[in-house]
């Protein structure tokens, strides 16, 4: 015979068995002034925790980001306003004057850089293209050797090619204040190239009295040239990380463009660190050029609309039965190009 259950557990099962069901009781919430950390878990709740890693390229990635915080913020407030009104009050040939004269200036050191990476050729043109510059474009304000008969264009080349031409890695990634997006090997490369001719000439370009104002000009025009691929990056749903492939794989495409291999191969028509349009995988597309192809477009779209012959009128027809209601079209998944890390 089996053993009963003691007598103080059986009026308790019969009441329970005997009691009407009762509705389930709402979960359990939190107050919604409290966040997950200030409170012990509820009943039933499972929390999970963890960190996210900082990618290889990047880590530095907390401070780097930081810092694009802190600098788009001065951006808005400085700099982007700044720009503006350069572009605005200088005139459009003096400013290309000073954009002009400013890449003469560096010419030797691109040269430099052709040299040592066993490319006499473009060394030679570059070396062309400063004398040139230097002499009927008066002292480098108007680019003549770019025209015919020279056509000779302007290339851009530095230490941190030199050092990415011979397999040297692109080291972490860095975002600094007066500097921007850069890597260790490209601000190591960067500073080089500035203290080049300093050291080389000596006066007036080891005078701060000329080289603060050469490098703001240098940075409002860029700000300015820029523009375009800026406001795009920031309305991407994360602008830090999207910043960061861009660079990387702008820089990792200018290094591949020197070995003659990758999409900038044939010449690139846009220099750092956008050397072409943001998502883009083809060509480079200015925004102007943009702009016309868009025009272009609107223009066609319309012409056909008015070649299209108009319907001859009809006699009315008796209007049909209403039909069902169609069925919603299906979803259309669009692939939008992606720029790839550095990988």
């Amino acid at each position: 015979m089996a053993n009963a259950p003691p007598a103080d557990v059986q009026p308790a099962a019969a009441a329970v068995a005997a009691a009407p069901s009762q509705p389930a009781a709402p979960p359990a919430t939190r107050p919604a002034t409290t966040t997950p950390d200030e409170l012990p878990p509820l009943p039933g709740e499972i929390v999970v925790s963890g960190s996210i890693k900082a990618p290889s390229e990047d880590p530095l990635a907390k401070v780097n980001e930081k810092s694009y915080d802190v600098l788009q913020s001065v951006d808005d407030a400085f700099v982007g306003p700044v720009a503006s009104g350069y572009q605005k009050a200088v005139p459009r040939p003096a400013r290309m004057a000073l954009r002009n004269f400013i890449r003469n200036l560096r010419e030797p050191v691109v040269a430099v850089a052709y040299l040592l990476e066993f490319k006499p050729g473009k060394a030679f043109e570059t070396v062309g293209r400063f004398g040139i510059n230097s002499t009927i474009g008066l002292g480098g304000t108007i680019d003549v050797a770019r025209s015919k008969p020279f056509n000779l264009p302007y290339r851009q080349n530095g230490l941190a090619n030199v050092l990415g031409y011979y397999g040297v890695g692109p080291g972490p990634y860095l975002f600094l204040p007066l500097v921007g997006p850069t890597t260790v090997r490209d601000l190591f490369g960067l500073v080089v190239d500035r203290l080049a001719l300093p050291l080389a000439v000596g006066a007036p370009f080891n005078k701060a009295w000329y080289a603060i104002p050469i490098n703001i000009v240098d940075s409002l025009d860029y700000r300015n040239e820029a523009d375009a691929d800026f406001t795009r990056l920031r309305k991407a749903a994360d602008p830090y990380s999207t910043y960061r492939r861009v660079y990387l794989q702008s820089r990792f495409d200018q290094i591949e463009a020197l070995h003659g291999r990758g999409p900038l191969a044939k010449g690139q028509t846009r220099y750092g660190p956008f050397a072409r349009p943001v998502g883009a995988a083809a060509a480079p597309v200015s925004a102007a050029e943009q702009r016309v192809i868009e025009q272009d477009d609107a223009a066609a779209d319309a012409a056909v609309t008015e070649a299209q012959p108009a319907a001859p009128a009809a006699e009315p027809a008796p209007s049909p039965p209403p039909a069902a209601p169609a069925p919603p079209p299906p979803p259309v998944f669009i692939s939008q190009p992606v720029v790839q890390p550095l990988p």
